[in-house]
Formats: C-alpha cells, sequence, structure tokens
C-alpha cells in the first residue's frame, strides 16, 4: 500500500500538483518500511556515494572515477542521454609540483518539446567530489580516515540523479533543454564547472539559468535558496512559492557555501544554489550516512522539480543585469523586496491589493478564450518608476496569448503608484504580480476578495 500511494504521488507531482507546505522535520527512528520509494531510492544513492568503498572520492583518484561511472550508470537507467563518454567529459587540472591532476564531468540531457526553446537550457549541477582520504597516526601506528562526504555533496547528487529520472519521464512538460551535470574537481576550485562552460560545451550562451544542489541532506536545519540577489530569480522563486508547495525554500542573501554556481555566475548566468545550510559535520569524518534525514530531502526534491518545470517554462529568462530592462536609463533598479518602502497603490504595499481595486476591476476576458476554455495564470513584471508611473510591462510567465496580451493592458493602464524608497530617496522598482483567468459557471473570475 505505502508503494502504490507513493506511485501515486509521484505521477500527481507529474502532472502539476503541488502539496501542502510544512515545515520540514526529522522523524528518526523510521523503518524501512515506512520508507517511500522516494526515499529508498535517495538511500541508495547516498549509502552508494558516500560508502567506504569510495574513499572520500578526491577528485582524480579512483573513488571519484567509480562515483562517475554510477552517476552514468544511473542516468542511462533513467533514459538520460549522455553528452559525455564513457569515461566521463575527462579534463586535466595542473599542480603546483607540476604534476596534472585528471578528473571528469558527467553530462546527461533531457531535450525539450518547445522547437522555439528547445536549444535553449537550464542546467542542474552538483558537486561529484569530496575530500577524500587522511593519513592520522594514533599511539605511532597509521590510521586512514575516510572523509565520506554524506551531506557533501552525496546528497546533492541523489537529489540531482532524481530530477533527471522525473524529468525523463515527464519531458513533454519542459520547454527548455536541461542539462544534469555531476561536476569533477569542484574542491579544485570548481573546475569541472569552469571546463564545462569554457571548453566542452559550445552552447553555454544558450543557458538561461543554473540549478546548483548541494549538502541537501540535514534539511531539519532549513532550505535555503542563494541567488546572488538576482531579482528575476528571486521572482522566480516568489511565484513557485505562492503555488501549493510540499516545503518552502528560504531566500538568503549569505553564501551559505562557495560552490559551482559561481562558475556561471562568473559567465553572467542566472544561478540559484538550494542547500539545506551549515552542519557542524561539514568537512569532517563524521559527514556520514547517518546524518542524512531522507524525508525532508524527499520534500526538497519535489520542490526543485517544480521549480525547474517553472524556470524552464517562462516565456523571458531571467535576466542576470537589471539594468537591461531598462536600456534608456542609468538610475539603478530595485528589486521590490529590497525596497525600505515599498511601492503602494492607493495606500496598500501589498501587491493584491493592485489586484482587487485595479486589475480584476477593469480585467476583460477576451471572449475567444471564454469560447475555447482557456484559463490560466499569467505572471506580468513590471516597474513603478520613481515618478510613480508604470513601465515596462512584460510577460514574464506566459498562460495564452490572448490572456497575455489583456494581463499587459489593464497592467500598462494602470494609475499611478507611490513609488518605492531606499534610504529615503525614491527608486525605480521592479515586481510582478499573478493575474489570473479563471472561468466559472457564474463567468467571474480572478482572485477572492
Amino acid at each position: 500500500m505505502r508503494s502504490l500511494i507513493s506511485r501515486a504521488l509521484l505521477l500527481a507531482l507529474a502532472f502539476g500538483l503541488f502539496f501542502m507546505p510544512c515545515e520540514a522535520q526529522v522523524i528518526s527512528g523510521y523503518s524501512e518500511l515506512s520508507d517511500s520509494d522516494v526515499m529508498k531510492t535517495l538511500k541508495s544513492h547516498v549509502s552508494y556515494l558516500a560508502s567506504d568503498e569510495l574513499g572520500g572520492r578526491k577528485a582524480g583518484s579512483e573513488g571519484e572515477k567509480a562515483a562517475a561511472e554510477y552517476v552514468r550508470d544511473v542516468f542511462r537507467e533513467y533514459g538520460v542521454d549522455l553528452l559525455s563518454g564513457d569515461d566521463g567529459d575527462v579534463f586535466g587540472v595542473a599542480q603546483q609540483n607540476g604534476d596534472t591532476l585528471t578528473s571528469r564531468n558527467v553530462v546527461g540531457f533531457v531535450q525539450g518539446y518547445d522547437r522555439a526553446m528547445y536549444d535553449k537550457y537550464i542546467v542542474i549541477g552538483a558537486r561529484l567530489d569530496n575530500i577524500g582520504t587522511n593519513i592520522l597516526t594514533v599511539d605511532g601506528k597509521p590510521q586512514r580516515q575516510i572523509f565520506n562526504g554524506a551531506n557533501g555533496n552525496a546528497s546533492g547528487l541523489a537529489v540531482m540523479l532524481e530530477l533527471a529520472r522525473m524529468i525523463s519521464s515527464n519531458a513533454i512538460m519542459f520547454r527548455r533543454s536541461v542539462l544534469f551535470i555531476a561536476f569533477g574537481a569542484s574542491e579544485q576550485t570548481f573546475a569541472g564547472a569552469w571546463y564545462f562552460l569554457n571548453r566542452s560545451f559550445g552552447d553555454a550562451g544558450k543557458i538561461d539559468a543554473m540549478i546548483d544542489l548541494d549538502m541537501l541532506g540535514t534539511g531539519s536545519k532549513g532550505f535555503y535558496a542563494y541567488t546572488s540577489s538576482n531579482a528575476d530569480m528571486n521572482m522566480i522563486l516568489s511565484n513557485v512559492s505562492n503555488e501549493l508547495q510540499p516545503v518552502l525554500p528560504k531566500v538568503t542573501a549569505e553564501e551559505p557555501y562557495p560552490s559551482d554556481n559561481r562558475a556561471f555566475y562568473s559567465k553572467e548566468i542566472p544561478s540559484v544554489m538550494f542547500t539545506t545550510g551549515k552542519y557542524p559535520e561539514h568537512g569532517t569524518v563524521k559527514d556520514v550516512e547517518s546524518i542524512i534525514e531522507y524525508e525532508p530531502m524527499e520534500r526538497e526534491l519535489e520542490y526543485v522539480y517544480n521549480f525547474t518545470r517553472y524556470i524552464s517554462n517562462v516565456e523571458n529568462p531571467p535576466l542576470f543585469r537589471q539594468d537591461k530592462v531598462l536600456p534608456k536609463s542609468t538610475d539603478k533598479l530595485y528589486d521590490y523586496a529590497d525596497c525600505d518602502k515599498r511601492p503602494s497603490f492607493m495606500g496598500s504595499a501589498d501587491p493584491k491589493a493592485f489586484l482587487l481595486k485595479w486589475v480584476y476591476q477593469y480585467l476583460k476576458y477576451p471572449k475567444a478564450a471564454v469560447s475555447n476554455g482557456i484559463q490560466g495564470r499569467v505572471i506580468v513584471e513590471f516597474v513603478v518608476s520613481k515618478d510613480g508611473n508604470v513601465t515596462d510591462v512584460r510577460v514574464a510567465r506566459s498562460a495564452d496569448q490572448l490572456l497575455d496580451d489583456e494581463a499587459v493592458r489593464v497592467v500598462k493602464a494602470s494609475p499611478k503608484w507611490k513609488p518605492g524608497q531606499v534610504k529615503g530617496m525614491k527608486v525605480n522598482t521592479i515586481m510582478s504580480v499573478a493575474v489570473d483567468f479563471r472561468l466559472s459557471k457564474k463567468g467571474k473570475f480572478g482572485i477572492k476578495k
């Protein structure tokens, strides 16, 4: 029965149904019989990748190579196409002693369904390597220590592998193509990520966003999203989190750990790092499988799947530099959430007031959309300028061209707002609203008051 329920939940997730948000909790002592199929699979991945057999997966070691082969074999089992060969995408890293460290990336690929977008990419990456081993002398005798790296980063690799399975099984739901990369030699200044972007992948300029999965195994301590304060990525996180989700990440302005997303940031590719944050066993021999919390990991997996599907399907990709939204202006553009005083409409800084008092008062459901039963949610992004005018209105997430056009028309016609302020100065502020078109027997639509 437990197995049937788990499969039903996965089918619901695949068809776009979201789960109720809940706090991440550790349930200790649960038995194998209480595990969902997904948790069992996550356990299987972590158990092997963090096993003594792999010796801590040090970059360039046989353990790292074995981990790469494991990722390769799982990709094949899950029907994910390989862009790297049987041995992975091999590269060398020069060492200070003159030697060359040989490492490898493993790259999987799921093609998007939209002919207009399948040559654009979302990258999902996870660090492959860890610290390795160390010889410690105790009472005059050498003892081998293994830095298993269960949370750093067998947990992130496990989540990436299960994302690959889910996305491969539901590729028809993804407009853009998705690349899955296990980065080798990440501990060597993110060498695998750098090599992928600068040497091995010729279409790096077509990567619209990067999702970094690093240390996702201690969910009771929190679940975080780090975007380097990118306004568009923050907006997408907010929009995804506004839907019913199994768990919600906290957006953090402080980088939890240096990770492979830095290489993408240096290429001006918008990125987000998902992590469960700092934990006391990090970088020690105590980072073993027993500290991993699989129930929160399953909820994190579901959230990241929903996030990936959303960002794969947006009409306009996130921008790395927000000044591209206002090409004729030299004024800095602030995110709505970063304002000391947020823009307000008719006395309220809650965007819902704008929807209730303006948008749904003047929105007209297109007759052709009614006739064809077209419904959906349009995410409209716009700028409230420092003089209070609404400018640069665009569709950030499309529902249908008829609905898109009507939502943009009404938002463009908005009366003046009271502009946002930062340190007492009026500023240009970028923000977004979700405009719902919902048909009913009474012919009404929009959100409930």
